[in-house]
């Protein structure tokens, strides 16, 4: 939990703290790549790092990715300008990349099927915990001591959950190398293990193009310019270079049994499309509360969190549900839920109360907890050891690729809702509405914009237009994750008979009821 925390923790850190960095070390145009570049970093190296921890154990992997992380915090503490500051990024990016995987794979590695929800809730509750946390930390530290700070933090924090669990996480000795073939855990002779070097530079590279094309599209340059059309050239070019090398590879970094095997596949899908999903709330609703409810920052931030509340409670019972009707269609309950909840947001009245979005929010946490959880813990119990790592990675790589693409999709249909409205204005007000979409937000929530007041409530009204499409657009991505459960999942995952975990060989709990 302490190890997750540094991830949990840094983007709502350093958020707060963006003007003092820009003001100390400028860079404004860039500064995006603060959390864009280390977005990249942690989800191109997921898969890399799950079959890592597949090949030579959790324990190592998860070291190595804290004190690289911890070794990014201090770098970024020194940065002496805003390139430096975002290379730094990058390097607490790779480290994410580890504890994001390597701790949700460790949780089930440790407890049998039956603990599983409890011990992922609590998980959940890190992140909860850090959406709240997180602002009024960084606004401490960037306010009363010094930016640097919000990463020299991570030092103590790091260095207590390195210690813990390099005392207290035992792992013995495995008989094999990492599972590349499908099998089972213990089926292989000693073997030495081999690591796909070739493959994993070619899934980072790719994974890499991708994302750069996907965060800067739309942003630093139109979709169909040349840098757009040929970062997705490579990208289309380097995916069949990836599929190439993983075929030909003893070990692969991203085997080709993630996708062969329906449930995983499935899974695949659907975390991809809550990745998509995920967008609308993280992304567009804060704009929304301060733009069209005049919020401040801090009661926008507010309106949001409340989702990390029920989540967490909700993955908790979740295991109540599952264990009656199965994985599977708990999942769905929780997915059919959330679409609905989505197409109500464009029903709330304008401007409406702050409370209503909050409700929203609280509904939604709640759906998506039934949702997430059980396909998390039904997927690695599907597993043996040897094959966890790589699984629980697949599954987190999807999710993070989708709310990449989820930020450029839902941003070009809200940048389109916008343009039209802007362009539809009537001309009685057309002269006192900003010239350009950037601009739109900051004319509505800076006072000294002195907007007209019906150019302020066309804009708001434009906002709010333009915020409904986009839950529209998560509503068609929860059709999506639906529509992948009900044709691709089998009706009942293939779950295996516990232990799954060379850490506890002789402890049977095959007296569960079979929850797949």
């Amino acid at each position: 939990m302490l190890g997750m925390a540094l991830a949990a923790l840094d983007g709502t850190i350093v958020s707060t703290a963006v003007p003092q960095i820009v003001g100390d070390l400028g860079g404004f145009t860039v500064f995006s790549w603060l959390f864009s570049g280390y977005l990249l970093a942690v989800t191109v190296t997921l898969p890399v790092y799950g079959k890592l921890s597949d090949t030579f154990g959790r324990k190592p992997v998860l070291i190595t990715g804290i004190a690289l992380f911890l070794v990014g915090s201090v770098l970024c503490a020194l940065a002496w300008n805003m390139p430096a500051l975002i290379a730094f990024r990058i390097v607490q990016g790779l480290g994410g990349g580890a504890i994001q995987g390597t701790v949700q794979t460790i949780a089930a590695d440790l407890y049998p099927l039956k603990e599983r929800p409890r011990i992922q809730a609590r998980l959940s509750t890190v992140w909860a915990v850090s959406a709240v946390a997180g602002p009024v930390v960084g606004g401490l530290l960037a306010g009363y001591a010094d930016w640097r700070w919000i990463f020299l933090i991570n030092l103590p924090v790091g260095a207590v959950a390195m210690w813990l669990i390099a005392k207290h996480l035992h792992e013995p000795e495995r008989e094999g190398a990492g599972g590349g073939s499908g099998g089972r855990e213990g089926s292989a002779a000693p073997a030495r293990s081999r690591i796909d070097w070739p493959g994993a530079l070619a899934v980072f590279a790719c994974g890499g193009l991708l994302l750069t094309a996907l965060v800067q599209g739309g942003v630093v340059w139109p979709w169909l310019s040349a840098p757009s059309l040929a970062l997705f050239a490579a990208s289309a070019v380097l995916v069949v270079v990836v599929v190439v090398v993983e075929r030909r590879a003893a070990e692969p970094i991203i085997p080709g049994w993630v996708w062969r095997r329906r449930t995983i596949a499935a899974v695949n899908i659907a975390l991809g499309a809550l990745g998509l999903l995920m967008v609308a709330p993280t992304v567009f609703l804060p704009t929304y509360a301060q733009s069209v409810l005049g919020l401040d920052p801090t009661a926008a931030g507010f309106v949001l969190s409340i989702m990390t509340l029920s989540w967490p409670v909700s993955a908790a019972l979740s295991q109540h549900v599952y264990r009656r009707i199965g994985f599977r269609r708990t999942a769905m309950v929780g997915i059919s839920l959330a679409t609905l909840i989505l197409l109500a947001f464009p029903l709330l009245p304008f401007p409406g109360e702050a409370w209503q979005p909050a409700l929203i929010m609280l509904l939604l946490g709640a759906a998506l907890g039934l949702f997430q959880l059980p396909l998390i813990v039904g997927v690695q119990s599907t597993v043996g050891w040897s094959e966890r790592g790589t699984a629980t990675a697949s599954i987190l790589f999807c999710r993070q690729l989708g709310q990449s693409v989820g930020a450029a999709l839902f941003g070009a249909v809200a940048n389109a809702t916008l343009a039209s409205r802007l362009a539809g204005a009537p001309e009685g007000i057309r002269g006192g509405l900003p010239g350009d979409l950037d601009s739109v937000s900051h004319a509505l929530t800076d006072p000294a914009s002195a907007l007209p007041p019906a150019a302020a409530d066309y804009l708001r009204r434009a906002v709010d237009t333009a915020v409904d499409h986009v839950y529209v657009g998560a509503a068609a991505a929860g059709a999506l994750a639906l529509l992948a459960l009900l044709v691709l999942a089998p009706r009942r995952f293939p779950v295996l008979p516990d232990p799954t975990s060379p850490a506890t060989p002789h402890r049977n709990h095959s007296t569960t009821p079979d929850p797949g």
